[in-house]
């Protein structure tokens, strides 16, 4: 169904012109599609067999399960209701988690093992921490911050709704945590920084996003996202994993943030090919007047019209040597 969107800022579409090409026409044709209705079955309370049947049975809802490997991913074609997905008794005693498919895709990328220590940095409100705590077995330990006390709430709610176990939530400024964990030599497998952003991959489900949309908050946030990312260094075991996420299109954000993590580190750390279900488009290894290490094409850029999802970003280094 094709809905009314705002007008985009000038400089905003100048910018994703020079990033699609061709290609920006599609991209404005798919902002006015309705977004996929996708759920994520959680593996901790039911298999995606039985809530697929029982949620086919009881709501008559045409489901689908886009991802071969991936079953518990689940979109709903049929008409719904508006809220009709969060006011199933099956969401309340948290059998699926309301997700959109990209942002599956960080804790795909990251693969956490069970028993394995991991850091969810930017953790609110739980859509990756619950889905990386069942693909860990509810075993080893999650630490999940949040800095925001009314995110944090909601965090707390959701993962006690999925029946997470495993999970410490912290509240404290990412980069400040990681800091104190340093100093304490508290170290992890994984990393994951789902980073705040500006948001331009979500223009399909937050039409607030063309309003709010503004340069000078690309620029300060690209300021943190590199402070973040390297403060998470010292607490990275060697060989030991981060996924970098962002939902945004920005390459100030992205690519910029990747390049500058490999110069700082060099030869201590490797990013690595990312296999997902999807298909993403390489990192852009020049932007403007700047230019970026080569092997910054290994990260992801995902479009929304070229796998019906919303805009993300992924990348994932891999810690070498101390």
């Amino acid at each position: 169904m094709k809905r009314k969107i705002p007008e985009m800022k000038l400089l905003f579409k100048e910018r994703m012109q020079n990033l699609l090409g061709k290609d920006f026409e599609k991209y404005k044709e798919i902002l006015k599609q309705e977004p996929v209705r996708s759920i994520r079955c959680n593996t901790l309370k039911i298999s995606p067999k039985k809530l697929k049947l029982q949620l086919e049975k009881k709501y008559n809802w045409k489901i689908i399960q886009p991802w071969k490997d991936y079953p518990k991913v689940m979109i709903i074609e049929s008409e719904l209701e508006p809220g009709e997905l969060g006011r199933s008794l099956e969401h309340l005693l948290g059998y699926y988690y309301i997700q959109e498919l990209a942002s599956m895709l960080p804790p795909i990328a990251l693969n956490p093992l069970p028993k394995e220590k991991v850091l969810d940095l930017c953790a609110a409100p739980g859509s990756k921490t619950s889905q990386i705590a069942a693909m860990m077995k509810n075993t080893g330990i999650i630490i999940a911050n949040e800095i925001s006390m009314s995110r944090l709430k909601i965090l707390a709610s959701n993962l006690e709704r999925c029946g997470v176990t495993n999970t410490i939530i912290t509240k404290k400024d990412g980069i400040a945590l990681c800091r104190r964990l340093a100093k304490i030599k508290f170290k992890f497998n994984k990393i994951l920084i789902d980073a705040p952003c500006s948001g331009e991959g979500t223009l399909r489900s937050s039409h607030k996003t063309y309003l709010m949309w503004n340069p000078k908050t690309i620029f300060s946030l690209s300021k943190l996202q590199k402070q973040m990312l390297k403060a998470s260094w010292d607490i990275l075991k060697t060989n030991g994993e981060i996924v970098y996420s962002t939902c945004t299109h920005a390459p100030e954000e992205n690519e910029a943030v990747v390049n500058f993590f490999l110069k700082e580190f060099t030869d201590k750390v490797k990013i690595e090919k990312i296999k997902l279900p999807i298909n993403p488009r390489q990192g852009i290894t020049s932007w403007k007047e700047e230019k970026y290490l080569e092997e910054v094409k290994f990260s992801c850029r995902v479009y929304p019209q070229d796998n019906n999802t919303e805009g993300f970003f992924l990348a994932k280094f891999k810690k070498i040597k101390d």
